[in-house]
């Protein structure tokens, strides 16, 4: 028998993504993304977004099924995000996966956001080790994540608790005069730049906030550093450099987000570290941890930059994750729940 052809369906935020896999092979990864509406407000606007998806979903499932070469009625499960997310831009991608599951006869898996995005890495390396360890580093989420089975099993070992690793740069870019989003933008000028130029705060690293705040991650105290350092040149007159600042400061937030994945990795003696989430792709995150993981004796697996940021494969993922695993389908009234909490894996 052959593994089951699975359609996944991603509207979080403002990609509406649609994945098709079978198995663990990637067969189509279509994406309409709604950043260039968003850009000239500086962030995401909710309801900018779920027109967008509105727009969107339609051709983007077609244009999926095309590049699969399959039709809709071959498909043998649809996964949809519930959540979290924006809950405008979570419905329209909820109320399309039901109406194909009740149009097709197919069973719906309502998955969560982020265990997807540790799903998809299965995509480009096989089976999850299992356990291993999760870093989810997005605009929306800076996550420490044990997951033993990824379709039932993951535990938070740590969160943000002020701003997450991708707010904090689109702010900074904004700071520096750079497009959103920031975080491309922040890597490409940082790689000209000098990354010890300035040497901004690590939060929640020093002895105090470790006994409390052991792998939780703070980078509003970062982002208002680095606010304060461009004034203070602003009004001496001086130029600001942007590179370097740009350098420097993603250095602070790669050594953070690094040094606390390795520490929680090896308090609960697992030797694979997993990164995913839009900031997966920051070119010097993904060095940084390849070379700390390797001087500490461990391994770490981040999918490719386009596998990292929000995807309808990464949803496939995971459904096809749980058809294999015989779990249970939703309920074809399952909610969008915008505050979808990480434990719940499958609603």
């Amino acid at each position: 028998m052959s593994e089951p052809l699975i359609l996944g369906i991603e509207t979080s935020c403002d990609e509406t993504g649609v994945g098709i896999v079978r198995g663990h092979t990637l067969l189509a990864d279509a994406i309409a993304s709604s950043v260039d509406e968003h850009a000239r407000f500086g962030g995401v606007v909710p309801e900018v977004a779920s027109r967008a998806h509105l727009e969107a979903m339609v051709p983007t499932i077609e244009r999926a099924c095309e590049t699969a070469g399959v039709r809709l009625d071959d498909v043998d499960a649809i996964a949809v995000t519930s959540g979290p997310g924006l809950a405008g831009a979570l419905m329209v991608g909820v109320a399309a996966a039901k109406a194909l599951a009740v149009g097709l006869g197919k069973p719906i898996y309502g998955v969560n956001h982020l265990a997807a995005h540790v799903a998809v890495d299965q995509l480009e390396h096989g089976p999850l080790p299992e356990p291993c360890l999760a870093m989810l580093v997005s605009g929306g989420h800076s996550s420490l994540l044990r997951v033993e089975d990824v379709t039932t099993g993951v535990d938070p070992m740590g969160a943000t608790i002020d701003d997450a690793a991708g707010e904090a740069f689109d702010k900074v870019a904004r700071l520096l005069g750079l497009p959103f989003p920031g975080g491309p933008h922040i890597d490409r000028a940082a790689r000209e730049g000098d990354s010890v130029y300035v040497d901004f705060p690590r939060g929640l690293t020093a002895r105090k906030d470790l006994e409390r705040h052991r792998f939780d991650f703070s980078f509003s105290g970062l982002k208002t550093a680095v606010a304060r350092w461009v004034e203070a040149r602003e009004r001496a007159g001086e130029p600001v450099p942007v590179a370097d600042v740009a350098a420097s400061f993603q250095e602070a937030v790669c050594d953070v987000l690094t040094r606390k994945a390795i520490d929680a990795a090896r308090s609960e003696g697992i030797e694979d570290i997993l990164i995913g989430g839009g900031v997966a792709a920051n070119s010097r995150l993904r060095a940084m941890a390849e070379e700390r993981a390797t001087a500490a004796g461990l391994r770490v697996r981040v999918p490719r930059p386009g596998l990292c940021t929000d995807n309808g494969a990464m949803v496939a993922a995971l459904g096809a994750e749980m058809v294999a695993r015989g779990r249970t389908s939703s309920a074809l009234d399952l909610p969008a729940d915008s505050s979808q909490p990480v434990t719940s894996v499958l609603v």
